[in-house]
Order: C-alpha cells, then structure tokens, then sequence
C-alpha cells in the first residue's frame, strides 16, 4: 500500500485519561482513518497483552503502579467504520525492569503523542479466524 503525508500532530494528553480510549476518540475527531503514532510519557496500572499463536487470544497482564513509557508505536486503521488505534509500549519500573506488548489500558499520568496522518485508501482490519489483519492474504 501506498500512501502520502498527511497532517501531523504533537500533543499532550490529559493526566488520568486512558491512553488507548483517547488515541481513538483523537482518531476520530480529527477525521484520521489511516497514521502512525507514537510516543513517550508514563502510565499508571497499565494492562498490555501478548498475543498466543497457541489460544488465539490475548493473555492479559496486568501491572500494578506507574511506569515510564519508554516507546509506544502503533497505527490507527478502520475498524467496523470507526477508527481503531493498535498501539504496542515498552514500559519500564523504578527498578529499571522493562515490560511490552499490546496496549489494553492505561491511565495517563503524562504523555506526549505524535500522530502521523497517512492518505490514501484507509487500512480496514478484517477478521482471519481469531485474529484481525490489515490484509486479506499474507503481506509480500
């Protein structure tokens, strides 16, 4: 696929604010169907997930306190018509320990954004088997 520079944004979340709700409704209100997004900040009790080729699901994990969000890396695509922001982080403890994988929840303490809009024809997730995909076939 091929697309072309859209707007760009950078900015700041509001504290307490969960993170994937709001790239969502950003999403949204700006019209945005197809970016890139990434960023840096801290979450309180972040939940992410790592995805099992063997269940075909998500097994969810859970982390208790606040954690410096070292990368967050996504896109926005479409969704059953609506935007759907599929964000991955890496987090990390004042221990210096680090955690990752897919964005389930996190409630903001800070975060800054930046959103990439890409034109063209927007990427719509479509089911295969229990997974979603941005392609009807395997990408080349």
């Amino acid at each position: 696929m091929e697309f072309k520079p859209g707007r760009i944004f950078l900015l700041r979340v509001p504290e307490g604010e969960d993170l994937l709700y709001f790239v969502n409704r950003f999403a949204e209100e700006k019209g945005i169907k197809t970016a890139i997004v990434k960023g840096i900040g801290s979450l309180r009790n972040p939940v992410v997930g790592y995805y099992s080729e063997e269940t075909r699901g998500y097994k969810r994990i859970e982390l208790v306190g606040t954690f410096e969000l070292l990368t967050l890396l996504g896109n926005v695509s479409i969704k059953d018509g609506r935007p759907f922001a599929h964000l991955h982080v890496t987090l990390g403890n004042a221990s210096g320990d680090v955690f990752g994988g897919h964005l389930m929840r996190g409630e903001v303490f800070v975060a800054e954004l930046y959103v990439q809009e890409l034109l063209g024809e927007p990427l719509v997730r479509k089911e295969r088997g229990n997974n979603l995909s941005l392609w009807d076939e395997e990408p080349l």
